[in-house]
């Protein structure tokens, strides 16, 4: 039984109709189904061709979503590889099928219907690309409104969006602390940009970096015993780390320079920054129990900006300039940079494939949206909020 909050997503129950409901196979696709999984499984950056029938409304509009999300594209059943099939009828029952072949049958109960429809499309995308689903993601973001701006919690799709901050002040740079409780992100509530840790639950806020100067980009780190952060307490901004309570703070970099937007790797003991002291802005990492710096080695472009170390530790996301901002990858130890798509401001999703950020409107404002790194599919974030940037998951 997968848990949902206070609510439950209950399996099928088999009964007396035990071989309709349990996963089962039958031998034996139609040639033209081998063939198009055929070519899926040898070129896996092109959309994988998925059909859904049986669901109409909220459902269907969230599994369409969802899918196309992780790297699928929505056809007819004559065209799918994929066949997603069931019906909602206060409980939602769903199957897949690739041809004659039953991958999944499940039903789902006790929450709301985008909720069983999150739950059905995750399982859905477990079976296709053997990753977990991220549909029942949450993220946090900063919307700014004129010259201030407030940090929201939402679903991963924009719905269900909920300030966190209602302070009419400048904030920045919201991250997700342990076990996804607190929140930590800079704040000029007091007149200076200062950092703040606040119980998501509660709303209990309070100040927990306040040194003359700047007061940074609080990273928590994966373990959830550490904070990364950038303090200009000494001067030029350099990279700091302290105990996850703002304690036994130590500095790990002096740069004249200047350094920004550390990310952490997922073991804890490496953080990557920004710098530009060897000119323009390069990505750089170091140890956290001491050690010098190292330069990450981006071929092929430089003006590197907002990386984020993805959760399998093999990849960072990052931003660079190029007649305009585009998102880049490159493996974590350095080499050849991989250019995706335009766009800013880079998050990893658990699953190390899916990547959020920003868009700018022509009227220089932002929005979120979602990028299936593999196919370099990119579908919006449908938030009714008007200027969203700066987001980062839970994880």
């Amino acid at each position: 039984m997968t848990e949902m909050g206070n609510q439950s997503i209950r399996p099928l129950v088999a009964g007396a109709s035990l071989a309709l409901f349990l996963t089962f196979t039958i031998n034996g696709f139609a040639a033209g189904k081998l063939q198009i999984e055929r070519e899926i499984a040898l070129d896996s950056t092109k959309p994988v061709p998925v059909s859904i029938s049986g669901f109409s409304g909220e459902v269907r509009q969230v599994l369409a979503f969802d899918l196309e999300v992780m790297g699928c594209r929505i056809v007819g059943e004559d065209q799918a590889a994929y066949q997603v099939t069931g019906q909602f009828t206060g409980r939602l029952e769903g199957y897949l099928r690739a041809g004659e072949k039953y991958l999944l049958s499940k039903a789902f109960t006790g929450a709301a219907p985008r909720a069983l429809a999150h739950a059905f499309a995750d399982e859905v995308v477990e079976q296709i690309h053997g990753v977990k689903g991220i549909a029942r993601g949450r993220i946090v973001f900063k919307n700014r409104t004129q010259r201030s701006g407030e940090i929201y919690v939402a679903d991963y799709d924009g719905h269900n969006a909920m300030p966190v901050t209602r302070d009419g002040n400048i904030v920045a740079a919201p991250a997700w602390g342990p076990n996804n409780s607190r929140l930590y992100y800079t704040s000029y509530v007091r007149g200076n940009p200062d950092i703040y840790v606040q119980e998501y639950a509660t709303g209990k806020r309070q100040t927990l970096i306040r040194f003359a100067g700047s007061n940074l980009t609080p990273v928590p780190s994966p373990d959830g015993r550490r904070l990364a952060m950038v303090l200009s307490k000494g001067g030029s901004p350099n990279l700091f780390v302290s105990d996850i309570n703002g304690q036994d703070l130590r500095q790990l970099t002096r740069v004249k320079a200047g350094v920004s937007t550390p990310t952490w790797s997922p073991d804890s003991r490496w953080i990557c920054y920004v710098s530009r002291e060897t000119g323009p802005a390069r990505l750089f990492k170091i140890r956290v129990d001491g050690g010098g710096a190292q330069r990450i080695q981006t071929v092929g472009v430089y003006n590197c900006t907002e990386p984020d170390w993805s959760p399998d530790g093999k990849t960072i996301a990052f931003t660079t300039q190029r007649g305009g901002f585009q998102l880049c990858t490159v493996p974590a130890d350095g080499g050849q940079v991989e250019q995706l798509v335009a766009g800013e401001d880079p998050s990893w999703a658990a699953n190390s494939r899916t990547i959020m950020f920003v868009k700018r409107r022509s009227d220089q404002s932002y929005y979120l949206s979602l990028l299936d790194v593999p196919t370099k599919q990119v579908k919006d974030v449908p938030l009714s909020l008007g200027n969203a940037s700066q987001p980062a998951w839970a994880r």
